[in-house]
């Protein structure tokens, strides 16, 4: 793929920050994008959360869940949130 599709693909991803998705039957919304692959970093909007441990690795907090979902690009660089099983819900 070339240098100039891949930044526009995550121009166009980028603007899907904010934005909530269904993945795998549960609601979360578009926190971030990450250049590499190129991929999405979803939060859960589902009150789901994990224990976070701080800098000594004690845990002290409950933060929401997190998923990292790669972004799979066709050779004509096109790409289908289906294809990972993410629908977008706004």
């Amino acid at each position: 793929m070339l240098m100039k599709e891949h930044i526009t693909i995550v121009d166009h991803l980028r603007g899907l920050i904010g934005s909530n998705v269904r993945y795998h039957g549960t609601k979360f919304e578009i926190i971030e994008i990450l250049e590499d692959g190129p991929a999405l970093v979803l939060q859960d909007c589902e009150h789901r959360t994990s224990i976070q441990a701080d800098q000594h690795g004690e845990a002290h907090r409950r933060v929401p869940k997190t998923r990292t979902i790669a972004i799979p690009i066709d050779e004509d660089g096109s790409y289908n949130l289906s294809e990972v099983s993410l629908e977008l819900l706004d």
